[in-house]
């Protein structure tokens, strides 16, 4: 009996344990799903996590399990809400990273609750407040990132508690005060980053010294003030030190060129610090990057400093007082990708051992004293892109190999001694700009620089060249060309006057043309007078047969129409109910009905549904070399789309001859069409609006669309405005419709080019994404000055707006003078950092032009910039 008795225990225990572990992995569902009822996804992230799928939680977006759920990543989803304390009864939960979201609340203290927490990562949202006193309840935390935030405030002492952390990141945020002096405390720290704190005062703390495994420092941008602590020298593992654009002043510490043997990368530039450099920084094989630009540093940089640095890849020194022959062995070391060492007192020469290094992109030696020639081993590093060395005593004539590098971009000689006659330029096809301004040129301007396909600004001022300025010269889309004070003689071309200022021709007396004090002499006036007739006999007879041509054309469209609807060949997809045939449609599409033309893929009309609804009815050609069903699920691929900044496709229609693409019709129009108006009235706060729709739409397509889109021919005619102006994107992807050989054809098929166009696009016919980035990049133009982005007339004043920006904001207050007078003066702080970011968008080099993502982040955050905006013109 006691037997069975026993027996029935065992058997209750054992059903209690089974029912117990059902019910524990049931809660660890409920406890996500409770965690969810407070967050909003409006992607639809977190499908998955539902009770009524056969999915276990385990395999939910996100969740990581061990024997219970240990990790919650739920990084860059678009989540917004709160962050809820149910999440802290997960008791095996150790990492949890909510970063790169929406989440607008204080630092949520109930996590400090979650016992077994190791790693929380909240940065790159939008949380708010200080850090409170409670934060040393954290106690378990070996990673805190709470990085690119609008935190504010002291950072406490209470935080010296967690001596456990290995990762502190506080970096990008709007703290103040000083840091309190308890980072000794931290023993296991390896990373710790308050860079970009502009509010904050602080020394850095004595104590940094007991840091013995830190491994990346990094301070810049933060208001450090004070010397830097000699106890930095006890730091052996260091492989990173940023204290740039401080306040730091006095000399480095005495032993630091002898300290740092793991040091990867060394940047204490734009600061007060003075003295000689140390000659043994560079002592470490393993130093990748050395920047010590904008200070005051004094003494020379000698060659025993750089003696090892054979895996050196950047090497920063300007803006200081640097000294003495620059070290030859630098130019040849085998991994150097960057040299910049402007603004010293550098001399010694440019060696022709520059050709071996392999990996060289980027030289900037202006304003030094370099005497030298330069080498021929120069054209042989074929991965240089940019080489500017003005303002020094470089003389002879340049090699004819000089710009042979196939991604030379920039290329600065001004103010030098240069002798003999310009190459002729026939291989650098990526080549931005050329400056060879004052020097002793002579001769005459090579033709070849007319075949160069993306040179956009041009200087051969201040020389002794001669001869007629090239015809070829016409064919570039010049933003600045400069050949002042030369020997030049003959006629401008035409083409380079229109919106160029006289003063770029200036000092060249034997230059006629007009617009100039010069004018041409007259040709023979018989001559003319014939070709006048000529011209007006060519006119009329092109007019009557454009007149004809019409006419027939008009007559052979109605009737093909008829025909090919009576025989069936039209076939229709509508992803919306849509009430009108084919035939309604097509005799609705009218000149009356017409808007123009969307580029060089087709006209749109506006038609009036039987409803009394309007559509945008797209029609481009149909090429033939796509499949019904092929084209069928192209479009259904675009149709399936659903995003507040970008316009439904509703459906379409095809016949051998023409694809319709039907589109929801927007009440305001196109914003290019609001701006052409002249008339351009909106309030800043709805420019924002339209700007942050656009770049959300772009974002969208690039990164969060399956299949990732690209938009391929962004303009402000193809953003339209609802009644409240928020704005959509259409004639998005028509490579996709089209095909992309099809697509080419279009488009290299139209003359000219628009300025929304970025520069590559002459030498690379792939879309990318930096190059939608160009084209949103002029939207912003438009927007900030109230400039139509193409001029309307041709006259001399007339620039597109890419042109008319750069050249004002590089005169003084030439950036504010760009700004829409209509925009309100409260408002220009905002308007000036819109700007900035379009001048990055619209950077020649595709490189450094950000991310659409980026760029929705940066115009978000236009309403809490703390710091005058810095427009950067080397973009």
């Amino acid at each position: 009996m006691a037997s069975t008795c026993t027996l029935s225990l065992i058997l209750i225990i054992l059903f209690t344990f089974t029912i117990n572990a059902s019910s524990s992995s049931l809660t660890e569902a409920d406890i996500l799903l409770t965690f969810k009822s407070t967050i909003e996804d409006p992607m639809n992230h977190l499908a998955s996590w539902s009770n009524t799928t056969t999915i276990h939680h385990c395999n939910w977006t996100g969740v990581t399990c061990t024997t219970t759920i240990s990790s919650l990543s739920l990084q860059n989803l678009n989540l917004s809400g709160e962050i809820s304390p149910s999440i802290c009864q997960l008791t095996g939960l150790t990492t949890l990273n909510l970063a790169d979201n929406l989440f607008n609340q204080p630092i949520p203290l109930h996590l400090s609750q979650c016992s077994s927490l190791t790693t929380l990562n909240l940065s790159s949202n939008l949380i708010w407040g200080t850090i409170p006193d409670q934060v040393s309840q954290f106690k378990s935390l070996k990673f805190l990132d709470l990085s690119k935030n609008h935190i504010e405030g002291k950072i406490p002492d209470g935080i010296g508690l967690l001596t456990s952390l290995q990762v502190l990141n506080l970096g990008s945020n709007m703290l103040s005060g000083s840091l309190p002096n308890v980072f000794g405390n931290f023993t296991e720290l390896t990373f710790v980053d308050f860079s970009q704190n502009p509010f904050m005062e602080s020394e850095i703390p004595s104590g940094i010294g007991n840091l013995v495994n830190l491994e990346h420092l990094l301070l810049q941008r933060s208001g450090f003030y004070g010397e830097i602590p000699k106890s930095i020298v006890g730091l052996k593992a260091l492989t990173i030190v940023d204290l740039s654009q401080n306040n730091l002043a006095g000399v480095l510490p005495s032993g630091i060129d002898d300290s740092f043997e793991n040091l990867v990368s060394f940047d204490v530039s734009q600061n007060n610090l003075f003295g000689s450099f140390p000659n043994g920084i560079c002592g470490s094989l393993k130093l990748t990057s050395l920047s010590l630009h904008t200070n005051n540093f004094e003494g020379a940089l000698v060659n025993t400093s750089v003696a090892n640095c054979l895996n050196l890849e950047r090497l920063e020194l300007q803006n200081n007082g640097f000294h003495g022959d620059f070290p030859n062995n630098l130019w040849s070391l085998p991994k150097i990708k960057v040299i910049r060492a402007e603004n010293n007192r550098f001399s010694g020469e440019i060696p022709d051992s520059i050709s071996v290094s392999s990996q060289l992109e980027q030289v900037q030696i202006d304003n030094n004293s370099f005497i030298s020639k330069v080498p021929h081993g120069l054209g042989l590093v074929k991965t240089l892109y940019r080489f500017s060395a003005s303002l020094n005593g470089l003389y002879g004539e340049l090699p004819p190999n000089f710009c042979d590098s196939p991604v030379m971009s920039i290329i600065n000689f001004s103010h030098n001694y240069f002798t003999g006659e310009i190459p002729e330029l026939k291989e650098c096809k990526k080549l931005v700009s050329l400056s060879l301004a004052d020097n002793n040129f002579i001769g005459d301007i090579p033709k070849s620089l007319g075949d160069l396909p993306v040179l956009t600004y041009l200087d051969l001022s201040h020389n002794n060249l001669t001869g007629e300025i090239p015809l070829e010269l016409q064919n570039l889309k010049l933003a600045l060309f400069n050949v002042s004070f030369n020997k030049l003689s003959g006629r401008v071309p035409s083409l380079l006057m229109a919106g160029l200022p006289a003063l770029y021709v200036q000092g060249n007396p034997d230059l006629c043309g007009p617009g100039l004090s010069n004018p041409c002499p007259n040709d023979d006036s018989r001559q003319r007078i014939g070709v006048s007739k000529l011209a007006c006999a060519l006119i009329y007879l092109a007019l009557l047969a454009g007149i004809l041509s019409l006419a027939f054309g008009f007559f052979v469209y109605r009737r093909s129409s008829i025909q090919n609807l009576e025989t069936g060949i039209w076939r229709s997809v509508f992803f919306y109910p849509i009430r009108i045939s084919e035939q309604d449609l097509i005799m609705s599409m009218d000149e009356k009905a017409s808007r123009g033309s969307s580029g060089p893929f087709g006209r749109v009309y506006v038609v009036n549904l039987p409803s009394n609804e309007l559509i945008a009815v797209k029609k481009m050609p149909n090429f033939r070399n796509q499949s019904f069903k092929t084209l069928k699920t192209e479009v259904k691929t675009l149709a399936k789309i659903r995003h507040k900044n970008i316009v439904r496709i509703l459906g379409f229609c095809h016949s051998d001859d023409s694809v319709f693409l039907i589109y929801e019709c927007m009440e305001k129009g196109s914003l290019g069409d609001l701006i052409s108006k002249g008339d351009f009235q909106l309030s800043w706060s709805f420019r924002l609006k339209i700007a942050i729709g656009i770049a959300q739409g772009l974002a969208y397509l690039h990164k969060d669309y399956v299949p990732h889109l690209l938009h391929r021919n962004v303009k402000s005619k193809n953003v339209l405005l609802d009644i409240e102006f928020n704005p959509k994107l259409t004639d998005f992807a028509v490579d996709r419709i089209l095909g992309e050989n099809a697509f080419q054809s279009s488009f290299d098929s139209k003359p000219g080019s628009s300025c929304y166009f970025a520069p590559e696009l002459g030498y690379n016919k792939k879309g990318t994404e930096q190059m939608d980035t160009y084209g949103f990049g002029v939207i912003l133009l438009e927007l900030v000055t109230g400039r139509a982005a193409e001029p309307v007339h041709s006259s001399e004043e007339s620039l597109d707006v890419v042109k008319w920006v750069r050249r004002k904001v590089n005169i003084s207050n030439g950036p504010v003078q760009v700004v829409d007078p209509k925009i309100s003066s409260s408002c220009k702080y905002e308007a000036l950092g819109m700007l900035e970011i379009a001048l990055q968008c619209t950077s020649v080099m595709p490189e450094k032009r950000p991310s659409m993502s980026e760029v929705v982040a940066a115009l978000q955050r236009l309403g809490s910039k703390t710091s005058v905006p810095s427009l950067d013109m080397s973009v």
